[in-house]
């Protein structure tokens, strides 16, 4: 990809649309297949064990929780405990039982989209991090994985598929500033092509230190959580989808009881062990409301992009309603709004992410 290419294409036509534009689409198939099937809620059984399937309101150690020896091998320690008053205690007591030590990531248990996630690197910061909280929510605390790829991998199998297969590949990168021993923070997002046309997703986070002169060659991450909305930069990688990954990673799903659609999000020294199978380290596992996140890749267009939002959520439906037949039970309208709006309400009460 050569720089003028970048210059004038920084971002895709929808990349950051508004979400009630970009996804109304989306809604309105959701709705027709939900008629089709006369249950809007059939996707919640697509992971029947999750409470809604993922789709919104889950736990996120609950499903790390139920992983076997093999999946659990793969997944980065983490513990969970409760924020308020002596969090600070739990926090250290839970990290000892776990074997955790610093540099560590704070993250709500229910969460969505990076909001909150935060990197804490001391015991002083982490007693300055938990008071960002509100009281009584659970709080994870997981090992901080520096492999310096980190890759969104789209797992799907059918109940009565004996393999499950890798519909995406994604490779989330944190934008880096360098410095020239001249220009400020704020300058420098402001002379990007891509960070200046939505620096309203970088300088609130860095606020107080937009004035700052980096020394030339210093190198500033401006975003530590691997999310879209947040700012990092997706780029497509399903041509390194390989057999050896494709089976790795089935054999890691098939380790978590009744999982069968969702992006395992991990973190590999390099493409080429990810090519392998080789060395994933497991952060998140996100069920039926996590993306096929290659379409927010710049070069997508707006039509390959909704073909593969309608193509994996009428997966959910198929999934969902063949679990039904085998006697799981879906969440119902109701039980999705309930969940929704726990969710959001506590997305509202979160820190803004690292």
């Amino acid at each position: 990809m050569s720089k003028t290419e970048t210059e004038q294409n920084p971002l895709s036509l929808f990349e950051f649309w508004p979400g009630s534009i970009f996804y109304t689409p989306i809604v309105l198939y959701w709705i027709a297949m939900g008629l089709k099937y006369r249950d809007l809620s059939i996707p919640t059984a697509a992971n029947p064990r999750i409470e809604t399937g993922g789709l919104c309101g889950e736990s996120k150690s609950s499903i790390l929780d139920m992983a076997g020896a093999v999946a659990k091998d793969a997944i980065a320690p983490y513990a969970v405990f409760e924020s308020g008053p002596g969090s600070m205690e739990r926090a250290l007591t839970a990290m000892e039982q776990s074997g955790l030590s610093f540099p560590v990531v704070v993250k709500p248990d229910i969460g969505c989209n990076g909001t909150g996630v935060k990197l804490v690197h001391t015991r002083e910061q982490m007693e300055e991090v938990l008071p960002q909280f509100p009281d009584n929510v659970a709080l994870m605390v997981q090992e901080l994985i520096d492999y310096p790829v980190e890759a969104g991998l789209f797992y799907i199998r059918h109940p009565d598929q004996t393999k499950g297969r890798i519909t995406s590949v994604t490779y989330k990168e944190a934008p880096v500033l360098t410095g020239n021993g001249r220009s400020t923070i704020e300058e420098l997002i402001m002379r990007d092509p891509r960070m200046s046309q939505v620096p309203q997703l970088y300088l609130p986070r860095l606020a107080g230190r937009e004035k700052t002169v980096l020394a030339k060659g210093e190198q500033l991450p401006l975003v530590f959580a691997g999310n879209h909305c947040k700012g990092s930069v997706f780029r497509d990688g399903r041509a390194d989808t390989t057999p050896a990954l494709t089976a790795r990673l089935d054999a890691i799903m098939k380790d978590v009881p009744d999982f069968y659609f969702g992006r395992v999000d991990v973190k590999v020294p390099s493409i080429e062990a990810l090519q392998r199978g080789e060395d994933l380290r497991i952060i998140e596992i996100n069920g039926v409301g996590s993306e096929a996140i290659h379409i927010w890749d710049r070069r997508t267009t707006l039509w390959e992009a909704y073909r593969a939002q309608f193509s994996h959520y009428r997966q959910t439906f198929l999934i969902g309603a063949a679990n039904k037949a085998r006697g799981w039970k879906t969440s119902g309208a109701f039980g999705m709004l309930h969940s929704w709006r726990k969710q959001r309400r506590l997305l509202a009460s979160y820190p803004m992410n690292d």
